[in-house]
């Protein structure tokens, strides 16, 4: 099983995907950090991060929720499976980042 692919084998679709999912935990990392900073860490929906916020302070907890997703991303994308990332990567898109925007815009 190969696990890096060559340069003539690389993917376009794979490689755009990837920097979506990328940009997505960006731009939830943000809007998270935004809104549990201003509206409370009681409406963060996961509850492991909403725990790892209380016990390691909300900056500290975001970034290495989104180190860890981010790393895991990259590791689907260099082992070639850009389907799954690219779901992966529109249920973030509809699960996290719309209601987060929705939320801070009707603030």
């Amino acid at each position: 099983m190969r696990f890096l692919s060559t340069d003539a084998e690389r993917s376009r679709f794979g490689d755009a995907v990837i920097v979506l999912f990328l940009l997505a935990q960006a731009a939830d990392g943000v809007m998270t950090y935004v809104g549990v900073t201003t509206l409370g860490v009681h409406l963060e929906a996961n509850p492991l991060l909403a725990a790892m916020m209380g016990f390691f302070g909300q900056g500290t907890a975001l970034a290495a929720a989104k180190v860890v997703a981010s790393g895991l991303g990259i590791s689907l994308h260099l082992l070639g499976v850009h389907r799954v990332l690219a779901v992966l990567t529109g249920v973030y898109f509809v699960a996290a980042i719309l209601p987060w925007a929705g939320l801070l815009l009707s603030v």
